[in-house]
C-alpha cells in the first residue's frame, strides 16, 4: 500500500494514501503501477503541484510553463482549466507537461485571461484521465474548477457520507469531495460556500480553484502543503512554489498563511482567515526532499537549509574518508554542507543518466536487476581504491541504497560509509507524500546496525531530529509545540487520521475500468 496523492481511492487533497488493498481516494496523485521497479522504489513521491493566474491575455500558456517548473511535483499527468468570460475550457492529459502542452493547438483550445493547472503523481491503482485534475463541476452558481495538492485524512469518510446521502462521484479522487461540499453548501456567497467546504476538511490541502468571477487559493489551518502568491506585470498569481513564479519572471509576493483563504477578482485580492488562529506546522519534507532546490520555502532557501543538514551531520556523524560522493540528485547540497565542514573533498563519484523513463519496461529478474545501474553510475576514477562517503538525502525501503554500496565496491571502493541527511523514517505519511506501510520502512523494522548490515555499508548514520531543526535555524525540536510537521519520524500526527481509525478503512470501494 502506498500513500500519496492519487489512486484508486484514497483520500487526499490532492491524493491521499490507500486505505485497504484496492482502496484509497487519490488527492492528486495515482501511481500508474510499478513503473519504477528498482529505478525509483526506495525513493520518496511527492503529492502534485498547483498554480492559477488572473487577468493575463495568456493565461494558459502561462499556466503551462508554471507547470513545468513544478514537473517534480508530479509526472504522470496534467491539466489546464481556463475561463475566457463566457464558457470554461479543458485539457487534461496523462505524462508529462512537456508532452501535453507543448503544442500551440492545444494552448489555442484553452483561450481566456484566468487558468487554473495541476500536476500529479499518482500513488495506488491506476493512473486515470477521469483523475487527472483540475476537476470541473457545473454549479449552480456557475462552473469550478479545483486542483489540489495534499492530502485528506478524512476524505473516505466524507465521500461514503456525500454517496449515502445520493451524490453520485465520478474520479477516485479525494479532491472530488471538496466538489460536492460546495455544491451542497446553503451559503448565500460562493466564498462562503467555499469556506463551508473546506471546514469538514482534515488532513493537508493547498488549492487553486476558478470560478467565472474569482481565483482562489487556500491552505489547511496548519499550513502543511506550501503556497504562494506572486504577481506577473499586476496579474495575480498562485503557485506551490516560488520557482515557478521565477520561470515566468513574476514577483513574489507573499506565502499564502496556513489557514488563509485568498480570493482574487477584479476588485483585487482579499483575504478570508475562516479558522481559529494556530501555529502553522508545514511539511519537513518540502525542505529535506520535494521542493526544488531553486526554491523558497517559508522564507528559507531550500539550497541553503539542505546544505546547513549536510554540516549538521557532518559534525554530528563525522567519518574518515577520502571523498564525499552524492547520490544524485537530491543528495548534492547535503553532500556539499558535509564536505565543507568536514574538510574531505567533494567529488562526483555516482554519474546519473537523466534519460532514463520512468515507464523503461524491465521485463525479467535479471533486467531489473540492473534498474540502479541504468539510472546511476560508478565514477570508477573517483572511487576506486578510496574510503568514501555517501551522503542521501533519506532512505526509506534500503533497497536501492543497497544496490548503491555495491556498485561503489564493484567500482573499488576500499571502505563505503553512509550518512543520511534525515532522521530515520519510521512512521508512514498520510498528507500527501507517497510511502509503503510501516512494515516496509527500513527504520520501522531494523535498529542502526541492522540497518547498516541490510544495506552493506562499513558505516551508517542519520541526521538526529533536533539535528533537522537547528539546520532550520532553531535550538531544537520543541515537544510541546513542533514547528513541523515531522511524523515521519516522530510518529506526531498533527491532525485527526479519521479514514484510518474508522471502519471504512475495511470496506472496498469499487472502481470503474476505464480505456485512458
Amino acid at each position: 500500500m502506498d500513500l500519496g496523492c492519487d489512486g484508486p481511492i484514497s483520500v487526499a487533497g490532492g491524493e491521499e494514501p490507500s486505505l485497504a488493498d484496492g482502496e484509497s481516494l487519490a488527492g492528486g496523485n495515482g501511481r500508474a503501477g510499478n513503473l519504477d521497479l528498482d529505478l525509483n522504489g526506495d525513493r520518496l513521491r511527492e503529492e502534485c503541484g498547483v498554480f492559477g493566474i488572473y487577468n493575463h491575455p495568456e493565461a494558459a500558456a502561462i499556466t503551462a510553463i508554471g507547470l513545468h517548473a513544478l514537473q517534480h511535483r508530479g509526472q504522470e499527468a496534467a491539466g489546464i482549466v481556463s475561463y475566457d468570460g463566457r464558457r470554461f475550457h479543458s485539457e487534461r492529459r496523462l505524462g508529462l507537461v512537456g508532452d501535453a502542452f507543448s503544442d500551440a493547438g492545444v494552448i489555442a483550445r484553452l483561450p481566456g485571461d484566468a487558468a487554473v493547472g495541476h500536476v500529479r503523481y499518482s500513488t495506488t491503482g491506476e493512473t486515470l484521465l477521469r483523475n487527472v485534475q483540475p476537476l470541473f463541476a457545473e454549479l449552480d452558481a456557475g462552473g469550478f474548477a479545483v486542483g489540489h495538492n495534499g492530502n485528506l485524512t478524512n476524505g473516505l469518510t466524507l465521500r461514503r457520507q456525500l454517496v449515502r446521502e445520493g451524490a453520485i462521484t465520478q474520479s477516485t479522487t479525494d479532491t472530488e469531495v471538496i466538489l460536492h461540499l460546495v455544491a451542497r453548501s446553503r451559503k448565500p456567497r460562493f466564498i462562503d460556500r467555499f469556506i463551508d467546504a473546506i471546514r469538514a476538511l482534515e488532513g493537508a490541502y493547498s488549492l487553486v480553484a476558478l470560478t467565472n468571477k474569482k481565483l482562489i487559493g487556500a491552505r489547511d489551518p496548519l499550513g502543511i502543503r506550501p503556497l504562494v502568491l506572486g504577481s506577473l506585470d499586476g496579474s495575480p498569481i498562485l503557485a506551490s512554489e516560488t520557482c515557478a513564479l521565477d520561470i515566468i519572471g513574476a514577483r513574489y509576493v507573499r506565502d499564502i498563511e496556513n489557514g488563509e483563504v485568498i480570493v482574487i477578482d477584479e476588485e483585487g485580492v482579499q483575504s478570508f482567515k475562516p479558522f481559529p488562529e494556530m501555529a502553522a506546522r508545514p511539511c519537513i519534507f518540502e525542505y529535506i526532499y520535494f521542493a526544488r532546490p531553486d526554491s523558497v520555502v517559508g522564507g528559507r532557501s531550500v539550497y541553503q537549509v539542505r546544505k546547513n543538514m549536510g554540516r549538521v551531520l557532518a559534525t554530528e556523524s563525522p567519518a574518515h574518508a577520502d571523498v564525499i560522493v552524492p547520490v544524485p540528485d537530491s543528495g548534492v547540497p547535503a553532500a556539499i554542507g558535509f564536505s565543507q565542514t568536514s574538510g574531505i573533498p567533494y567529488e562526483l563519484g555516482i554519474i546519473r543518466n537523466h534519460y532514463v523513463g520512468r515507464t523503461f519496461i524491465q521485463p525479467t529478474q535479471s533486467i531489473r536487476d540492473q534498474g540502479v545501474r541504468m539510472k546511476h553510475s560508478a565514477n570508477r576514477s573517483v572511487v576506486e581504491g578510496k574510503s568514501i562517503v555517501l551522503v542521501d538525502d533519506s532512505l526509506v525501503r534500503g533497497t536501492t541504497s543497497v544496490k548503491i554500496v555495491q556498485m561503489m565496491r564493484d567500482a573499488g571502493a576500499k571502505e563505503v560509509h553512509f550518512r543520511i541527511a534525515s532522521p530515520p523514517i519510521t512512521h508512514p505519511d498520510y498528507y500527501g507524500i507517497d510511502t509503503p506501510d510501516r512494515d516496509k520502512l527500513l527504520a520501522a523494522t531494523h535498529d542502526l546496525e541492522g540497518m547498516r548490515r541490510y544495506i552493506g555499508a562499513d558505516s551508517l548514520a542519520f541526521l538526529s531530529v533536533d539535528g533537522v531543526y537547528r539546520a532550520m535555524g532553531f535550538e531544537g525540536r520543541d515537544p510541546v509545540k513542533p514547528q513541523f510537521t515531522d511524523h515521519c519520524f516522530t510518529g506526531d500526527y498533527p491532525t485527526p487520521l479519521t479514514d484510518r481509525a474508522g471502519a471504512v478503512a475495511q470496506q472496498q470501494l469499487s472502481l470503474l475500468a476505464e480505456a485512458s
